[in-house]
Order: structure tokens, then sequence, then C-alpha cells
């Protein structure tokens, strides 16, 4: 924990893993038409397993901390460079299918999440050492990603894929009339070969950038330090994990996992803005829990209960805005502009999780 507090270890985690998701992303979305989606898509997942392959090695090797610090934060940069370019192409692919297909795979994001934090507890109550567990973490996700792109390799042999893909290079006027009813602006007409990008889309970027920088803000950066105030032992150890992480996580997946099955305000898009601003009051009300260490802000919230109580609305919320941006963009276009706007979805995606990176450096200074 001394190293953690010494290198501000989540504060630089968080925002050296949102960085080169930014900047990859906005190459990503100039690129897209150069390089085909197979070679971006292989040759990230290939460098995503290399990468853990070589992380995997290292767990048995004895380092000083800075430099097991350094190669952390190296390895997250180019991790999620190659995450970022990953998922603005997978996210302009899941334009072109119908909108249940994207709302599962943010899904599938969530429920990754949820895994990844179930194993952290299995380990921490199987009384596992330290290397054995890391091991186990990294050779995880070398198979999942191996088999992530046997499935892909598989992808294109699909008839309902292949039917999708080329459905989206075909301009129907009578599809037009039907995808753009009512979001057809002054001087626009419906039918014709090239359409702007209506202004429903660019609601829908604002509003992920602010609920992402809202998120990012906090968490794990503040979140992660709030302590329990119980006199048990074993629930302090376990506070964090399970409150923090494993509960956030959850709630995010549900939140993602509600857009199946309702797409609220798909038809007063408007309503979007205050409702995800309203999540800005979630950062004074967990800076003000048990977050330790702390010199200027006073605690008001002390119990558990109050931590708990704040946390299922947030990541609830945030796993429910989310997905119903994403989902809701390549819907507002014609399905051949729909890859160009699941990439400027992402390209704002990753600049939210930017903003919220940067600034839980200066809320965490505010403590």
């Amino acid at each position: 924990m001394g190293t953690r507090d010494e290198f501000n270890f989540n504060n630089w985690l968080t925002l050296l893993s949102q960085l080169p998701q930014l900047l990859f992303t906005l190459l990503n979305s100039f690129l897209y038409q150069c390089i085909p989606d197979k070679v971006r898509v292989l040759g990230s997942m290939s460098g995503i397993l290399l990468l853990f392959i070589l992380t995997a090695g290292l767990v048995r090797v004895e380092m000083p901390p800075r430099s097991f610090f350094s190669i952390t934060i190296i390895s997250v940069w180019f991790i999620n460079s190659f995450c970022a370019v990953l998922q603005g192409s997978l996210f302009g692919q899941l334009g072109i299918l119908p909108q249940g297909y994207s709302t599962l795979f943010l899904s599938g994001q969530g429920m990754a999440g949820t895994f990844a934090t179930s194993a952290m507890l299995l380990s921490m109550a199987s009384g596992a050492d330290a290397q054995t567990s890391a091991l186990s973490y990294f050779i995880t996700p070398c198979v999942g990603t191996l088999t992530s792109i046997v499935c892909y390799l598989v992808l294109p042999r699909m008839a309902f894929f292949r039917h999708y893909l080329e459905r989206s290079w075909q301009c129907d006027p009578h599809n037009e009339l039907e995808t753009k009813a009512g979001l057809l602006g002054p001087g626009t007409q419906a039918g014709s070969d090239c359409l702007p990008t209506p202004p429903q889309i660019w609601l829908l970027a604002l509003c992920i950038v602010m609920v992402f920088t809202v998120t990012l803000s906090v968490f794990p950066a503040i979140t992660a330090t709030v302590t329990s105030t119980s006199e048990s032992k074993q629930w302090s150890e376990f506070f964090t994990p399970v409150c923090c992480f494993l509960l956030f996580n959850m709630m995010d997946w549900l939140g993602r996992s509600i857009t199946l099955y309702c797409l609220w305000p798909e038809k007063r898009l408007w309503l979007l803005l205050p409702l995800v601003g309203l999540r800005f009051l979630f950062v004074p009300l967990l800076m003000l829990c048990q977050a330790e260490p702390r010199t200027r802000l006073p605690v008001l919230f002390h119990h558990d209960a109050w931590f708990i109580l704040f946390m299922l609305p947030f990541s609830l919320s945030n796993g429910y805005f989310v997905s119903l941006t994403m989902c809701l963009a390549p819907k507002q276009v014609l399905p051949q502009e729909s890859e160009l706007a699941g990439a400027i979805m992402t390209f704002f995606l990753a600049l939210g999780l930017s903003c919220g990176a940067v600034l839980s450096f200066l809320l965490k200074a505010l403590l």
C-alpha cells in the first residue's frame, strides 16, 4: 500500500489507460477507410495477446517498485492503444447490425469487469500467494483473446453478418425514409445520397463525454480510497473489492443490460443532457465519504451504508447512459453512415475517459 500511495498508482493507471484510448481512437477515426477492418481488428487483438503473454512471463521476475511501476505503465499504455483501435473498429462494425447487438457488446464489457473483480475476490478468499494470483490473471485474458481471434475469423462465414454488411453499402430510399423519420433537419431532403450527420448524434456525443468525465474523475481514484468504519478486520479487508469494484461492475453491467428492454428517452433525446448532468452530484457525495488520506475536506458520510447507497445509482446510471448513447447513435444516421457514427461516438467516449482521468488528479488533491 505504501508503494501505491507513493506513486499515486490509481490516478496514473487511470490517466495512462485513457490517453492512448483518446489518441488512437482519433487515429482510428481517420484511418478506418484506409486500413481494412480485418487488419485493424486482428492486428489489435494479436498485439494485446502478445503483451499479455509478455506480462505473464514477467510475473516471476523480481524487480524494485519503481521498475515495476514503469513496466506496468508502459504495458498499460500499449494495451490500451491496441484496445482503442479494436474498440473503434468493432463499434463501427456493430453500427451495421441491429441495435440489440450493440447492447450485447456493451453488456459484455460490463460482464468482463464483473468477472475480473470476482476473480480477485476468489483469489483473496483462497489465500493464494500474489505471484500465483497474478499469473492466473494474465493467463486468463490470453485464453480469452485467443478465443476472440478465432471467433472473429469465423464471423465473415456467417450468413447474417454478410447480409448486414452488404446492406450497409446500399442506399435504399425506403429505408432512408424509415430511418430518418423525424430526424431530418431543415433543408435536408429524404432520399438524398449524402445526408449530413444529424444534430442528435452530437448531443449523444456530448452526453457520453459527460458520463465518463464524472465516472473516471472519482472511480477508482477516490472510491478505491474509501475505508470501512466497521470494527471487523475481515470486512475491512474485503470492503474495497466488494463495495467499490464488484458493486460498480455488477451495477454497471445491469445498467448496460437494461437497454435491451428500454431505450428511454429515445423519442425525447433533449432530456438526456439534464439527466446526465445530474450525475455531477455524485462527485461531492463520494468525496465526502470516508476516503483516506485527506487533509482539506471533512467527512460527512461516515457509515459504510452511505458509500454503498451512493455507489448503486452512480454505477447503474453509468452503465445505462453509456449503453443508451452508444446504441442510439447509429440509429440517427443512414445504414452506410453507421460505421462513421460508431467511430465518432468511440472518439468522444475516449475523450470523456481522458477528461475524467485528468480531473481525478485535481479531485484527489482537494481531499
